[in-house]
């Protein structure tokens, strides 16, 4: 998604070189976005995020493929969106969405690259909980922790989004590279 992790870690990914990205996101641009969903700018503003994403993603690397889902993800398109990628980045800002994309994530055999930023810290683990004595998300956090307790009710400092999106980008290029 183009979130506040989603955003620097598609520009890292897009320049990177990743030949085929998938970004999910349901939501339009807003001003109140700029500061740190840095793949937005301000004519982009009104605009569906994943369009303005794979513009400026495209932008960077014109050799790369990016497919779009302007969609809410949920059980029952995660399936079809992870099925054919090598990795899947998770950058969502609630539980349930965590919990979700780890059981489609263990159930296919995808390894994720789960972050998450608040106030002035932010959290980046790789998960292969489909592999034997190897932990999933839902190992770490056993029960769903308090959703009011997000960036939206307590916000982020834009810088440390932006660390912990290069940090997510830079763990998924590794676990793409160790995989071929």
């Amino acid at each position: 998604s183009t979130t506040e992790l989603g955003s620097p870690t598609a520009l890292y990914l897009a320049a990177s070189g990743v030949g085929h990205i998938i970004i999910a996101d349901f939501d339009q641009v807003e001003l109140s976005n700029l500061q740190r969903q840095i793949i937005h700018g301000t004519p982009d503003i009104g605009d569906d995020k994943v369009d303005s994403a794979k513009a400026k993603m495209l932008e960077i690397n014109p050799n790369i493929k990016v497919t779009i889902a302007n969609e809410i993800v949920h059980t029952d398109n995660l399936s079809s969106l992870i099925k054919d990628v090598d990795v899947v980045l998770d950058g969502t800002d609630n539980f349930e969405s965590r919990f979700e994309i780890n059981k489609v994530c263990v159930d296919h055999k995808k390894p994720l690259v789960s972050a998450a930023v608040i106030r002035f810290e932010g959290q980046v683990s790789v998960f292969k909980g489909y592999e034997k004595d190897q932990p999933c998300y839902q190992c770490l956090y056993t029960e769903e922790g308090d959703d009011n307790e997000s960036c939206v009710q307590n916000g982020v400092l834009a810088p440390v989004a932006g660390l912990i999106g290069t940090i997510q980008a830079l763990q998924a290029i590794k676990v793409i590279f160790l995989q071929h």
